[in-house]
């Protein structure tokens, strides 16, 4: 694969990377995979059969001239796929971290809630 679409490369890889740029990175690898899926269908139609140089080194060379193909427009962002994916999934991704603090807060406020509420239930019911 191309370096920058790569699982081992790149934001993916990196523990210092954001959250964002990790997401950046798998839309990235989602469009190339799709791309080439787009187009090992596309190859599998066969529209006509009238093959001239057709052998099974044919058919493998295509394949990773595909592969190769997808994993550049990807990078590029040429079909969009990506880009669409982070606009989705950004506001999800890119949380502030006063928000952050703010609902561990709750979750523990709701926690000491919790525990009391099964106590009062258990008290009505015996």
């Amino acid at each position: 694969m191309i370096g920058n679409v790569s699982a081992k490369v790149g934001a993916l890889a990196d523990p210092k990377a954001s959250e964002l740029d990790q997401l950046k990175a798998a839309a990235k690898q989602f469009e190339a995979i799709f791309t080439r899926q787009m187009l090992k269908s596309t190859r599998d139609a066969k529209l006509c059969d009238d093959d001239l140089f057709g052998s099974d080194a044919t058919d493998q060379f295509r394949d990773m001239q595909d592969g190769n193909l997808a994993d550049q427009l990807a990078g590029k962002g040429a079909i969009g796929i990506a880009d669409l994916l982070v606009r989705q999934f950004q506001a999800r991704v890119a949380k502030p971290a006063a928000a952050t603090g703010a609902d561990d807060t709750a979750t523990s406020t709701a926690g000491a809630g919790e525990a009391a509420a099964p106590a009062k239930a258990g008290g009505t019911a015996g």
